[in-house]
């Protein structure tokens, strides 16, 4: 069975390089301490424990939600720039991890999580860039994809309002070739989508 990922339209795509219109979505989210590399399974675990049915539905009983993909991180300190994700003087720190809830879901109708440490928020609808990438997403190869949609946003001039996320959609076990990364930045648009 596929993993359900948010729904988006396609505004434009060059190679790598595509523009997207997402609706709004609900995720879960925590905040984690620690350097780049390192964060992702303390982050997980977490949220997993959360939909795997550590949370409380309105009858008081827990109910398992579906993973979704892509599993997304962004620097979540004002000390980091929003055109950062990741720099060598800047691998440690605080992160928001989140996953999209299934579209089934809205805020009002998922369980409460049994951890105080997940929050549920809603992302109204926005427009991104990203950069689509394969292979280990590890602080190098991160920064050099953030540096090269950075700068192609710019050459569309195309005004970020927001920090880098990196969104990763596959299993741990996934052969490296085969994995799919992106890093993504919302940017400003003259009328709301």
């Amino acid at each position: 069975m596929a993993i359900e990922e948010p729904k988006y339209i396609l505004l434009e795509k060059s190679h790598d390089f595509e523009l997207r219109q997402y609706q709004p979505v609900v995720i879960a989210e925590v905040s984690v301490e620690g350097a780049f590399d390192e964060i992702s399974s303390k982050g997980f675990r977490l949220i997993a424990d959360f939909i795997f049915g550590n949370n409380r539905n309105k009858s008081g009983v827990s109910e398992k939600i579906a993973m979704t993909a892509p599993v997304s991180v962004e620097p979540c300190t004002e000390e980091i720039a929003f055109n950062t994700l990741v720099t060598e003087q800047q691998t440690s720190g605080k992160w928001r991890m989140y996953f999209v809830m299934p579209s089934n879901y809205r805020l009002e109708s998922l369980p409460a999580p049994g951890n105080s440490l997940v929050q549920l928020k809603q992302i109204p609808a926005r427009n991104v860039a990203v950069i689509r990438f394969s292979g280990l997403a590890k602080v190098a190869k991160t920064q050099k994809k953030t540096q090269e949609l950075l700068a192609r946003m710019e050459s569309r001039q195309l005004k970020p309002v927001s920090g880098v996320e990196l969104a990763r959609y596959n299993p741990p076990w996934t052969l490296p070739f085969l994995r799919r990364n992106e890093v993504m930045v919302e940017y400003e648009t003259k009328e709301k989508p």
